[in-house]
């Protein structure tokens, strides 16, 4: 949401050429970071560490990044415990093609975390509506029901 400001609220304020922007972006990152990892694997194969290295490593990447993404489309949708977050931060940041490439895709439908966040405010507002709502006369003229 950092990219959205409150324009997600309305979906003014150029909420779709953000999201568009978001989406191309997170592409961009993602396709950028295959690139550092192909870069990564092409080194592993000049040092001729092994065939056993080099698919733990490959393989390492690929689980990291499809654990990343399932806990990363999980967080927009509910808040993510903060201990567990803290606990995974390694294995996301291994993850991070993931991470976005979940991004991007979240982004294709709405922006990352609206649904989590319009279902937070929309509670905060009827707790609002529910606490300033005015009372209607005198309490103290009221009449007792018998």
């Amino acid at each position: 949401m950092r990219f959205f400001g409150t324009t997600w609220v309305e979906h003014d304020g150029g909420y779709t050429g953000r999201r568009i922007g978001v989406a191309v972006g997170s592409l961009a990152a993602a396709v950028a970071a295959c690139f550092v990892l192909r870069f990564a694997y092409q080194g592993l194969a000049i040092a001729d560490v092994g065939r056993l290295v080099t698919v733990l490593v490959v393989v390492m990447f690929a689980v990291c990044s499809a654990l990343a993404f399932g806990h990363t489309s999980g967080a927009f949708s509910k808040r993510p415990d903060p201990d567990r977050q803290a606990s995974l931060r390694g294995l996301l940041t291994i993850g991070f093609v993931g991470s976005l490439l979940a991004y991007f895709f979240r982004s294709l439908s709405e922006a990352p975390g609206e649904k989590l966040r319009r279902e937070e405010y929309e509670t905060a507002k009827a707790q609002y509506a529910r606490r300033t709502k005015r009372r209607a006369g005198n309490p103290a003229k009221k009449r007792h029901r018998a």
